[in-house]
């Protein structure tokens, strides 16, 4: 199954948009050990049960996460496994590299 480039783009640009939350990043870390109840979540992220809601939602809607219903609880887990090397690719190094570019740039070079 092939997309068109700009089809492509619009989707990964969907996921990098899900990923651009602190809340929404700390679920994921918290649940890429395995499946996790929102009652398990909820206290994890510090959040209220709708706000951690609405963040599942946009996680589940553009295919990070997905749900089962174990009687009257939604367990939620990351979809593939494989995405969590996604977060890991975002290091100290990476973090430290970017911090210093930034810097370079906000900085202006002495003679310019």
């Amino acid at each position: 199954m092939s997309f068109p480039e700009e089809d492509w783009t619009r989707f990964k640009a969907k996921i990098f948009k899900a990923l651009g939350n602190a809340t929404r990043l700390k679920i994921l870390l918290f649940v890429r050990d395995g499946e996790k109840c929102v009652c398990e979540i909820v206290p994890h992220v510090d959040q209220l049960q709708p706000v951690v809601s609405r963040h599942l939602k946009i996680l589940k809607d553009c295919g990070i996460l997905k749900f089962r219903k174990d009687e009257n609880r939604r367990l939620y887990s990351i979809t593939d496994p494989d995405f969590t090397k996604v977060l890991d690719s975002i290091d100290v190094e990476l973090t430290q590299s970017l911090s210093q570019t930034l810097i370079k740039q906000m900085i202006p070079v002495r003679g310019e």
